[in-house]
C-alpha cells in the first residue's frame, strides 16, 4: 500500500469518526448483548442495547478497532437509534454489498456510510468496517426473540 492509499483511506474525517464514537459505554440491564471479534485483525466490538416498541432506543459500545472500524461504529450508532432490526439489517447488507464493489453508499439513515468507500479496495479491512453494525444487527435480533 503506497502512502498516498494510506492518507486517501485514513481522510480527516475517517479519524475524525474514530475519535467521537457516540454511546461509547456500556449500558445496565441491557435487553441483549453481542460480542464480535475479527480474527483477522483482532478487533472487537461488544454491543449493548435497549429496545422500546420495536425501535433501538438506547444503545452501548465497546470499540476496541482501527479507525475504520472506530469510524463505521460512530456512523452506526449514530444512524441506529430509533430504527427497527429491519432498517439496520438493511444498512448492514447495503454496506456489505458497497464494501465488495456490488452497490452504493446505503440508503439513510446509513448513508453515513460514504466516507469508507475508499476502502472498498482494501478487503483485508471489510471485517472490521462490519463489526458494529453486524452486532448491532444481531443484538436487536436477540433482543426481539427474548421479548417474544
Amino acid at each position: 500500500m503506497a502512502d498516498s492509499d494510506l492518507i486517501k483511506l485514513y481522510s480527516a474525517r475517517i479519524l475524525a469518526l474514530a475519535a467521537d464514537i457516540p454511546d461509547l459505554r456500556r449500558l445496565d440491564a441491557p435487553d441483549a448483548t453481542v460480542k464480535r471479534r475479527s480474527p483477522l485483525c483482532g478487533s472487537t466490538v461488544t454491543v449493548d442495547v435497549r429496545v422500546t416498541d420495536g425501535k433501538l432506543s438506547e444503545i452501548g459500545q465497546d470499540v476496541k478497532a482501527c479507525a475504520l472500524g472506530q469510524a463505521a461504529a460512530a456512523v452506526t450508532a449514530a444512524a441506529a437509534k430509533g430504527q427497527t432490526l429491519e432498517t439496520i439489517e438493511r444498512g448492514r447488507d447495503q454496506l456489505k454489498a458497497m464494501l465488495k464493489g456490488k452497490g452504493g453508499v446505503p440508503d439513510a439513515p446509513f448513508d453515513g456510510f460514504e466516507v469508507l468507500k475508499p476502502a472498498v479496495e482494501y478487503k483485508n479491512r471489510h471485517a472490521s468496517i462490519l463489526l458494529s453494525i453486524e452486532a448491532m444487527a444481531q443484538a436487536m435480533a436477540d433482543a426481539r426473540e427474548t421479548s417474544s
